[in-house]
């Protein structure tokens, strides 16, 4: 429940929700994912992307390309005044309900080796470092952190 007593739903991505999340994109991100990116991944049959709404308003997002057994998320998101609300904990809780659903093997991610915030947030979910990638980033240029979640198998 957020601050006022609604609960947050986590729905797929609809067009309804693109002129958010395009706003949502400029507001967190150097490099934000355009309109029509995000109308692309409408379209993506490996796109696992779901959005939180709190009250019928759009409060953050999470995007995921689900490859045969292994996810990428590529996207994480949450409006400014919806942080701290648990909006990213029910995204990632759909993430991994999704995961155990379809039988996956890993979930991945990329994180600014700076991001320590996002760094704990994600080993709350089980993420572990498992690599680096130089200069991932751009505005400004910084190291990624991989890390991954993995299901059971032979990992």
């Amino acid at each position: 429940m957020d601050e006022q007593g609604q609960s947050i739903q986590v729905v797929p991505m609809e067009p309804r929700h693109i002129e958010d999340l395009e706003r949502l994109e400029k507001e967190c991100f150097s490099t934000p994912w355009s309109f029509d990116a995000l109308v692309s991944e409408l379209s993506n049959p490996l796109a696992v992307f779901r959005v939180a709404e709190i009250g019928g308003r759009v409060a953050g997002y999470v995007g995921m390309n689900h490859i045969v057994d292994e996810g990428y998320i590529c996207n994480v998101a949450v409006f400014p005044q919806y942080r701290r609300l648990g909006v990213a904990t029910r995204l990632f809780e759909e993430l991994d309900r999704y995961a155990k659903e379809n039988d996956m093997a890993s979930i991945s991610l990329e994180v600014r080796k700076s991001n320590l915030n996002a760094q704990s947030f994600y080993h709350k979910f089980d993420f572990e470092i498992v690599g680096e990638r130089k200069n991932f980033y751009a505005n400004p240029t910084e190291n990624a952190l991989i890390m991954t979640k993995t299901y059971g198998g032979l990992f």
